[in-house]
């Protein structure tokens, strides 16, 4: 697509021994959000890990705004404007979440303007400011790493699995969240949790076993329960 933010072209990932990617080719627009379905273990967060340099791709290219970023570090990518949630937060359980966000913020200070928005879209935030990150709540923790991500300005945020262990109730505030967030920014999103992701998706491609097997806009994909049951093996009603 022309318009795309970041595009896979033929890439293979391997772990140790193991060959986790075959052959990922993806164009992700710019703006709003776009989503990776797929079984556990189909290789969605090794996507999303050699995306942002963690893991290296053995063969392929990977560009972010038409720039090969595909040999750079993490660290470098991060300064290009992505940031990346990992499904374990990554957060630091023994600082406060004031200091959680200052480590994400690459001058250790804040837009205030920028900060009140956080506020007013994750009021824990703001109650537990001066409060350990360990003492939060599953919830809690998911809002706090993901405001990190969003504390300045990024061009792509890539988010693994942010639903996972949440209540009902904490989901479809995230729902309006996201959409908020995606107003100025792309999000690249994993999520097992069907109703989030069709609730949220422009775009929708299916992984299964390091390869993508489908592609297409998200609602064409939500029409289609026997597709939807032949590439997932399961009746996504379950996940509404």
């Amino acid at each position: 697509m022309s318009d795309a933010i970041l595009t896979l072209d033929n890439v293979y990932t391997d772990i140790a021994q193991y060959h986790v990617l075959h052959d990922i080719s993806l164009s992700i627009p710019k703006g709003g959000v776009h989503v990776l379905l797929g079984r556990n273990g189909a290789g969605k967060t090794t996507t999303l890990r050699t995306i942002m340099g963690l893991w290296r791709a053995r063969a392929g290219v990977i560009r972010f705004q038409g720039t090969d970023i595909t040999a750079l570090h993490a660290s470098d990518i991060a300064q290009m404007g992505v940031a990346y949630v990992p499904e374990n937060m990554g957060i630091f359980g023994g600082l406060t979440v004031e200091e959680n966000m200052r480590l994400a913020s690459k001058t250790g200070n804040f837009d205030e303007v920028r900060l009140k928005r956080i506020y007013e879209m994750f009021p824990a935030i703001e109650k537990f400011w001066k409060s350990a990150a360990w003492s939060l709540s599953g919830g809690q923790k998911q809002m706090v790493a993901i405001a990190r991500a969003i504390i300045e300005h990024r061009e792509l945020i890539l988010i693994d699995e942010p639903t996972k262990g949440l209540a009902p109730a904490i989901i479809d505030n995230m729902i309006e969240v996201f959409h908020e967030i995606a107003k100025e920014t792309t999000i690249l999103l994993v999520e097992q949790n069907f109703h989030f992701a069709s609730s949220l998706g422009q775009t929708v491609a299916v992984v299964d076993d390091g390869r993508v097997v489908h592609r297409s806009a998200m609602a064409e994909f939500q029409s289609d329960k026997e597709l939807q049951t032949r590439l997932l093996s399961l009746s996504l009603d379950q996940h509404q």
